[in-house]
């Protein structure tokens, strides 16, 4: 965990490049080749400073993936769960339009697959970006789209499995007919379990 959160005397500004670096050098060099000392060269500061706030390397890319802008996203407001889904669909596949971001995502996923300590790395961002989208479905719920009791995480999980394949996979875009269909088959189905759920409890 970072022992301070706006970085060293430079504040954030410096914080940022070093995140910068970070995860630049993770989509170009991979996990295994990640070394504070090459993000220290490649940010343009003494390994030292680095290691006063971070003492490893899993440290470091941990607060580079939750607090970097290079992957950040917005929960969207469109007045519908469905809207609001679409449109995330929209921000990821924007995301992964950009050949930076896209190779940077792909580098955590490979690493996630052959390292634990990645592997909880990219556990931790996906449950951090879940847990900044938990008012899309507080709001659906209110508006009743969802049951109340309902768990969004399966319906979450399989957009996400369904775009990464799509877009990362594929190498397809998520545009027009195939966000709207995918969406409405999750929501349909996920509508329909949870009613069927709600009805065997009682």
């Amino acid at each position: 965990m970072t022992r301070r959160q706006d970085g060293e005397t430079g504040g954030p500004r410096r914080r940022a490049e070093i995140f910068a670096a970070t995860l630049d050098m993770l989509g170009s060099a991979g996990f295994d080749s990640l070394t504070i000392e090459g993000v220290a060269q490649r940010a343009g500061v003494n390994k030292t400073t680095i290691y006063r706030w971070w003492s490893s390397k899993s440290e470091l890319l941990r607060d580079a993936l939750l607090h970097s802008h290079l992957l950040r996203f917005e929960p969207a407001d469109t007045g519908s769960l469905r809207g609001d889904l679409t449109a995330l669909a929209g921000q990821i596949q924007e995301l992964l339009d950009d050949e930076h971001r896209r190779t940077v995502v792909e580098a955590a996923l490979v690493g996630a697959v052959r390292h634990q300590a990645m592997r909880d790395l990219v556990v931790s961002f996906l449950d951090d970006r879940f847990g900044r989208h938990q008012p899309v479905f507080e709001r659906a719920v209110a508006r009743g789209d969802l049951p109340a009791d309902a768990d969004p995480a399966p319906l979450v999980d399989a957009m996400a499995g369904a775009l990464w394949m799509r877009i990362l996979v594929r190498r397809g875009d998520v545009a027009g007919t195939y966000t709207r269909d995918l969406v409405g088959i999750l929501m349909d189905g996920f509508t329909r379990s949870a009613e069927r759920s709600g009805a065997s409890t009682r």
